[in-house]
């Protein structure tokens, strides 16, 4: 059996952390702003195998080394940026916009001299709705258009295979969409189906897609097609619904 870090406690991961925090304070002194934990911990749906993801932040123009290692029970990631270059991440809009904000929203500090966390904290909720639909956009035809045209290429080809593949896919790229467009991150990875089945406004079609990927039986590969091709239809109609045209009736150039 390989190896793998041995299971950890709470109390175990936060002297890890402590650690980490007051040898990054010896090594490099005042060039250290902050240092906070995010991910799983930060929002405290930590498991006994979660890793620990580390924001340690200095001064502009000192840069500190990043590091992801696995020492003794531990996963680490030191995920390290200058004061300016956080704020300009945690100010980003993209499609992994719901996945990733929560990494700025959630920080818990265990070093902040200055209380610098409060105003990235602040940055991810603060981008503008239209911000938020070009990128929507502009991920509608890199992804679900194509996962789409892919699913129906292979269903008619008979590659049945790839059908629940595709469909995987297709509902993991909705499950963003809905977040951009309700603008709510989703705590971890893990969850973000359960999550965005709870939200409000989303197309028809998905919640029977996502809960068909979530049971694990997608035998019938017939029957998760025709899911694909409804939610298609759904996400289609809900983009009419909030305005956001994604093709051309004239070419860009």
């Amino acid at each position: 059996m390989l190896s793998f870090p041995a299971p950890s406690t709470r109390e175990e991961k936060f002297e890890m952390i402590e650690y980490v925090k007051d040898r990054m304070l010896q090594l490099h002194g005042d060039k250290v702003v902050a240092v906070g934990v995010y991910g799983s911990i930060g929002f405290e749906k930590e498991g006994v195998y979660s890793d620990i993801e580390m924001h340690i932040v200095s001064e502009d123009g000192y840069e500190i080394e990043g590091h992801e290692f696995i020492y003794g029970k531990f996963k680490m990631e030191l995920y390290t940026s200058q004061r300016s270059e956080l704020l300009e991440r945690a100010s980003e809009v993209s499609d992994n916009w719901p996945v990733k904000a929560g990494s700025f929203v959630q920080i818990k500090p265990v070093y902040d001299r200055d209380g610098f966390f409060e105003e990235v904290k602040k940055r991810p909720m603060s981008v503008s709705d239209t911000a938020i639909r070009d990128v929507m956009r502009e991920f509608m035809i890199w992804e679900p258009y194509e996962t789409m045209g892919k699913m129906r290429n292979n269903y008619e080809s008979g590659n049945l295979d790839y059908i629940p593949v595709g469909a995987r896919d297709f509902a993991w790229q909705t499950a963003k969409l809905i977040g951009l467009a309700n603008k709510q991150y989703y705590t971890t990875r893990a969850e973000t189906f359960e999550e965005s089945l709870r939200i409000e406004a989303k197309p028809v079609g998905y919640e029977a897609l996502a809960r068909k990927v979530m049971s694990g039986d997608m035998r019938d590969r017939a029957e998760v097609y025709e899911l694909c091709e409804a939610l298609w239809t759904g996400l289609n109609d809900w983009f009419d619904e909030l305005g956001i045209e994604y093709r051309v009736e004239q070419l860009p150039f």
